[in-house]
C-alpha cells in the first residue's frame, strides 16, 4: 500500500489509485487541473451547479475545453440547481460549446417527475479519471471563499478501471440506458454503485442492510440526512445490541430543517439500542462515508434516508481497502473530537414542542 508524499494537500490523501478529499479547495484545484488537461472528452454531473465564484471558475474551464475541440458534457439537476445556477450562464456554456442538460425540469405534464433527482456528483476526464463524492459546485465548500463557515464533505479522485467504469456510468445516464448497470466491479474488488434501475436501487439498500448484519466491531457513519427507513434502523439496532460500536456522525446545523426534525425522530429507538450519535458542531457536515470493521468503507453521493435509497439517483464507490478504511477512521476520529454525543437520558426528556417538529418531519421523510 503506498501513501501520499509529505508534499500533497492537506486537504487530500491518496493510497493504491484513489485519492480522498476533504477540502473543497484542494478537490476544486485538482478537478480543474483535470479539466485543463482533457484530450477528448469532460463529462460532469453535479446536484448544484452555482453561479458564484466556483461554479464561474469551472465554467470558464470548460469553455476553454470546447473551445480547443474536446467533447464537453454537463448533466444538472433541474431542482438541486433550482435557486442556485442561471439562464445567463447556462446561455454562455451552450453559446461556447458546452452541451448542457437539465435532469427532470418541471413539467405540467409530468409534474411528479420533479420529485425524483440526479444526486450524483461526478467527474470524468477522456475516461482515465474520475471524481465522485459528496462536494457540489458552489461556494459554500470553498474556505478561500466562503470562510472558515465552509460545509465539511468527502470526494475520491479514480483512475484506471474505476475512471474508465465513472465514464460508462456518465454515459449510460446520459443515453438513458443506465438501467444496465447496477454496478461495475473493478479487477482490485473496488466498485462503482449505481442505483439508476430498480435492481440497482436495490443492490444499494441491500449492501447496506447486508453489511451492518455482518459487522463484527464497528460501523461508522457519516451523513448529513440520517432518516433511516425501519429495516435500516433495526439493521443498526440489532448490530449494537450484539455489541458492535455503531455510530452515527450528523450535522447539528443543517441547511434542510425539516430533515432534521425527521433525523430526531429516528433517535430515541436507537440510543436506547445502544447506537451512539453524535453531532458534528462547526458547521455544516455534508459527508456520505461508511466505514465497518476497518475494512470495508464507501463514499458516494447517497445518504441513509429514503430519498438516496428509494428516489433519487446516486453513485458511491465502495471499496475493501484497509488503508482507506483506515484513513476515513482517521478523519472520523477528528471529526468526532469536534461534536458532541447525544446522550440518551437527556434525549428522553426534550421538550414537547421539539417532538412535534419531529412528527412533521417524520411525516414527510419521503419527500425530503
Amino acid at each position: 500500500m503506498t501513501y501520499a508524499q509529505p508534499s500533497q494537500p492537506a486537504g487530500a490523501f491518496q493510497l493504491d489509485a484513489l485519492r480522498v478529499y476533504i477540502e473543497g479547495d484542494e478537490l476544486f484545484d485538482a478537478m480543474l487541473s483535470a479539466i485543463a488537461s482533457a484530450r477528448h472528452s469532460v463529462k460532469l454531473e453535479s446536484y448544484i451547479f452555482a453561479d458564484d465564484e466556483i461554479g464561474r471558475r469551472f465554467a470558464q474551464a470548460l469553455m476553454d475545453c470546447a473551445a480547443r475541440g474536446v467533447q464537453v458534457l454537463m448533466h444538472l439537476d433541474a431542482a438541486g440547481s433550482l435557486f442556485w445556477s442561471s439562464r445567463s450562464l447556462e446561455r454562455r456554456l451552450k453559446h461556447h460549446g458546452v452541451a448542457v442538460r437539465w435532469f427532470h425540469r418541471w413539467s405540467w405534464r409530468q409534474p411528479w417527475r420533479y420529485n425524483q433527482r440526479n444526486h450524483r456528483k461526478l467527474l470524468v476526464i477522456d475516461g482515465r479519471v474520475g471524481f465522485l463524492g459528496g462536494f457540489n459546485i458552489h461556494r459554500e465548500n470553498s474556505r478561500a471563499v466562503f470562510g472558515d463557515a465552509r460545509w465539511r464533505d468527502t470526494h475520491v479522485c479514480v483512475t484506471g478501471e474505476l475512471a474508465g467504469g465513472l465514464q460508462t456510468l456518465f454515459d449510460a445516464f446520459w443515453r438513458r440506458r443506465a438501467r444496465r448497470y447496477p454496478f461495475i466491479l473493478a479487477q482490485n474488488g473496488d466498485a462503482l454503485i449505481s442505483n439508476y434501475s430498480l435492481r440497482g436501487r436495490l443492490f444499494l439498500r441491500r449492501l447496506y442492510g447486508v453489511k451492518f448484519a455482518t459487522a463484527k466491531h464497528r460501523i461508522w457513519l457519516s451523513t448529513p440526512y440520517f432518516v433511516p427507513d425501519y429495516r435500516t434502523q433495526h439493521a443498526l439496532m440489532r448490530a449494537a445490541r450484539r455489541g458492535v460500536d455503531v455510530r452515527v456522525l450528523v450535522p447539528r446545523k443543517n441547511d434542510v430543517r425539516i430533515a432534521q426534525w425527521a433525523a430526531n425522530a429516528a433517535y430515541e429507538p436507537l440510543l436506547h439500542a445502544g447506537v451512539k450519535i453524535y453531532e458534528y458542531l462547526p458547521r455544516m457536515l455534508h459527508a456520505k462515508t461508511t466505514v465497518i470493521d476497518s475494512e470495508w468503507s464507501t463514499i458516494g453521493s447517497a445518504n441513509l434516508d429514503y430519498r438516496s435509497f428509494f428516489v433519487n439517483y446516486e453513485i458511491n464507490l465502495v471499496s475493501m481497502q484497509t488503508g482507506l478504511a483506515a484513513q476515513l477512521e482517521a478523519q472520523y476520529r477528528q471529526d468526532l473530537a469536534q461534536s458532541e454525543q447525544i446522550a440518551a437520558a437527556r434525549w428522553a426528556h426534550r421538550a414537547l414542542f421539539s417532538r412535534a417538529l419531529e412528527l412533521i418531519g417524520w411525516a414527510a421523510r419521503r419527500w425530503l
